[in-house]
């Protein structure tokens, strides 16, 4: 059978990674995952790969191929992998563990090639469109840039102390980034480039978004503009999508019964596609 052309890759704690047939909502493909729960999802830049992040492992899968088993798989952390992600020409994956560090990986030969130690568990990490700084959110409530060119730490910023950082999201023009707390607020900054590679954080304005834990913050994709969006998932059931311009509440997305685990944007923008237990 011929693979979907538009398919949606979901993972969850019952142990599996199940593909499916977006238009239609037909599973075509399910890959046991039976020694760890499914932390986190990622797919290459070329779409022919899929990272699984797991408990202390991240493996890759073929999304072409039949086969149940991974192409190769990374070892290097020692507790939960709680986010992954690559870098645009697809050379490199980096990673963020409640072992408290940020990792590189190289993809051909499963090592790490560098670690960045968070010294507190990392919730979030995502990599800022200049492809050259890494944003990490860790459950101290500490968010940190790590310089790749300088190999360090540029900027520190805790916006509410032992208050931890649940998810973070930057707007795919490098122009501002959000970060999502268990006390269900988002802190936004603009991003200002400063002196060489440095980029340096403007508070921009502080949003209470829900009652209850936000569980990912998502800004909206290119194809969206001129329109731009801000979706919060939750603990308390419900999904927010927010206008940047502003943070004015546009609707709030109703209907799961328990926490909002997750959700993205489809490709085109046109779609939000969220998951919960």
């Amino acid at each position: 059978m011929a693979q979907p052309s538009v398919i949606l890759a979901t993972a969850s704690y019952d142990h599996t990674i199940r593909f499916w047939e977006a238009k239609s909502g037909r599973c075509y493909r399910t890959i046991q995952y039976p020694d760890s729960q499914v932390n986190r999802l990622e797919i290459t830049p070329d779409k022919r790969f899929l990272a699984a992040a797991g408990n202390s492992h991240i493996r890759l899968f073929d999304v072409n191929s039949n086969s149940p088993q991974p192409v190769i798989s990374y070892d290097s952390h020692t507790s939960n992998v709680m986010a992954v992600g690559f870098h645009c020409d697809g050379n490199w994956m980096y990673s963020g563990s409640e072992d408290g560090t940020v990792r590189i990986w190289d993809l051909r030969t499963a090592t790490c090639q560098r670690e960045y130690e968070s010294r507190a568990a990392v919730n979030t990490v995502v990599l800022h469109p200049n492809q050259k700084e890494l944003i990490s959110g860790d459950q101290n409530g500490n968010i940190r840039v790590w310089d790749l060119a300088a190999n360090s730490c540029s900027c520190e910023l805790v916006p509410e102390v032992d208050t931890a950082i649940r998810s973070l999201t930057v707007m795919w023009d490098g122009s501002m980034v959000v970060a999502a707390n268990n006390r269900g607020t988002c802190y936004v900054w603009r991003l200002l480039k400063g002196t060489q590679t440095i980029t340096s954080f403007e508070p921009l304005h502080k949003l209470q978004a829900h009652d209850g834990y936000i569980l990912k913050c998502l800004l909206s994709p290119e194809f969206c503009d001129p329109n731009r969006y801000l979706a919060t998932a939750s603990s308390d059931h419900t999904v927010k999508i927010w206008n940047v311009d502003g943070f004015k509440l546009e609707k709030t997305l109703v209907g799961h019964q328990r926490w909002v685990w997750d959700c993205v944007f489809s490709v085109d923008g046109a779609y939000l596609i969220t998951g919960a237990r």
